[in-house]
């Protein structure tokens, strides 16, 4: 391989790497992207399902296993468990809390998106319970 071709090798993987780094820590503009939840199929109650068998969704996330983070999370969510130790299916680390919260309470939509705000939580997604 020549020295040109190593160069212009090595240029491309230094931008692709550079590029990943950028990416990384950086929040979404818009925090709804953050929830990995269909919030269009929730009604005014925050349950989903047919009339006769409508259920709430729990929800998951991670924040740091803090004191400051606790409290900034269960002033937003009332509803939210907190499971240091555990790793639901969102992987929770050493060091992270596993939160679990539930669709049905008031404001639903809107607490979601208070949590979605907190730069310490990267994803919402749905908690199956398995």
């Amino acid at each position: 391989m020549s020295f040109e071709c190593r160069r212009r090798l090595f240029l491309i993987l230094a931008s692709l790497f550079f590029a990943g780094c950028s990416r990384q820590g950086q929040s979404p503009l818009d925090p709804r992207a953050k929830i990995e939840l269909d919030l269009d199929a929730l009604d005014a109650d925050g349950l989903r399902g047919p009339p006769d068998g409508k259920v709430a969704v729990d929800y998951e996330f991670v924040i740091p296993d803090t004191p400051a983070a606790r409290e900034a999370v269960t002033r937003i969510d009332p509803s939210v468990e907190l499971m240091p130790g555990s790793r639901g299916r969102i992987g929770a680390k050493a060091g992270e809390c596993l939160c679990i919260g539930s669709t049905h309470q008031p404001r639903h939509r809107e607490i979601l998106l208070a949590l979605a705000r907190l730069p310490e939580i990267a994803r919402i997604i749905e908690c199956h319970h398995e």
